[in-house]
């Protein structure tokens, strides 16, 4: 019995000693929270100190939501509308005195120029995007009352992307095949858009230089990808060597697609011009020129000729298909303001094709001067 009475009081001291200790943890950790929640207050109090502390802007402020307007990926030649958003943030009038733009940037609108405290604004601007693909930028500077920044640039940005290939990128042309080898143009939508292909409303065909190359096609036919058997005409190119296709589309990020087309020419000439330096007047000088057919075709010279009488043939050879001259050109006399003479030098072939040669020619400035004694 004794020794039960011993076990129950040890038990009740134990509980005690237990309850003590878990009161003093509980109150240890409310006093840490009560601690924290402190802390925080007097950051909070001191953070809303210190804004309250800061001077209110003074005079007119002109603040711009972003200073950049992106359009991100557009098709070449589209037109794009955006805005920059503004305020005036100050507590005066804000004036607006003028906006400017850099060489080739896009047209602007503005509702007014005068914004009172608080009042917001919006500067549009309409970008078309030039017609080759690759990144663009280009800026708009706003000049206002504003005396801590009179003066703030705006960039205008956007990425050209074509959103119609078009295969072949030049047309190469021969003269001595049917239809010059004049391959097909295959046009695809990038984007997955389907189109049309325009005709001109006179002629129902699209556009290229001289007309040298035509085509026929269904204008009212939709796809993702067209195919166009262009029609070369013989006679036209050979006098557009150099030209390019143009062809109007209906999709709605590409209005069109310029193809050019070069022309292998029947003759090359080499050099293709004279020009010669301190040429003194009356005292001749010897230059050679070659001409070489492209096609490897035998040809024949009939007959050459100076448009101003200063160039002669002093020998002229055939070497298989070429044919090489040496040529004597004579400076005429220098006048007192007279710095350079020109001429021009005809080769006419066999079959009706005149080729041309032009010549320069620099005086010497000893000479120049003597002329005018």
């Amino acid at each position: 019995m004794k020794w039960d009475w011993l076990t129950l009081t040890v038990f009740i001291i134990g509980s005690v000693l237990l309850f003590q200790i878990g009161c003093q943890e509980q109150a240890l950790a409310t006093e840490a929270s009560e601690a924290e929640l402190k802390a925080s207050k007097e950051v909070t109090d001191k953070a809303k100190a210190e804004t309250a502390a800061e001077p209110v802007a003074a005079g007119p402020r002109l603040m711009f939501e972003s200073v950049t307007c992106d359009f991100g990926q557009v098709g070449p030649g589209t037109k794009n509308v955006g805005e920059f958003k503004f305020e005036n943030a100050g507590d005066e009038l804000l004036i607006i005195k003028k906006v400017t733009k850099s060489c080739g940037c896009t047209p602007f609108t503005l509702e007014k120029k005068e914004y009172e405290p608080g009042e917001s604004g919006t500067l549009k601007v309409s970008y078309k995007a030039s017609k080759r693909a690759g990144s663009s930028k280009k800026h708009l500077y706003v000049e206002s009352n504003d005396k801590t920044k009179p003066k703030i640039a705006l960039a205008v940005k956007a990425t050209i992307v074509k959103k119609v290939e078009f295969e072949p990128k030049q047309l190469k042309l021969l003269l001595n095949k049917e239809n010059a080898a004049c391959p097909a143009i295959t046009l695809t939508s990038v984007d997955g858009k389907p189109f049309s292909v325009k005709g001109l409303k006179a002629t129902g065909r699209f556009r290229s230089t001289a007309d040298a190359i035509t085509a026929e096609y269904d204008s009212s036919r939709k796809a993702t990808k067209v195919v166009i058997q262009p029609k070369v005409n013989m006679e036209l190119v050979k006098k557009s060597h150099n030209g390019n296709v143009v062809i109007s589309l209906t999709h709605p990020e590409c209005g069109s697609v310029t193809i050019p087309f070069r022309v292998l020419p029947r003759f090359k000439i080499d050099p293709p011009s004279i020009v010669i330096h301190k040429v003194e007047s009356g005292k001749p000088v010897t230059k050679e020129v070659w001409i070489l057919n492209n096609y490897d075709e035998d040809f024949e010279v009939e007959s050459v000729s100076s448009k101003e009488g200063t160039m002669k043939v002093l020998s002229q050879e055939k070497i298989d298909n070429r044919y090489k001259f040496e040529l004597e050109i004579t400076p005429p006399a220098a006048g007192a303001q007279k710095r350079l003479f020109s001429d021009v030098f005809f080769v006419d072939v066999k079959g009706g094709e005149r080729l041309k040669i032009n010549c320069r020619g620099f005086y010497l400035r000893q000479a120049r001067k003597s002329a005018t004694k």
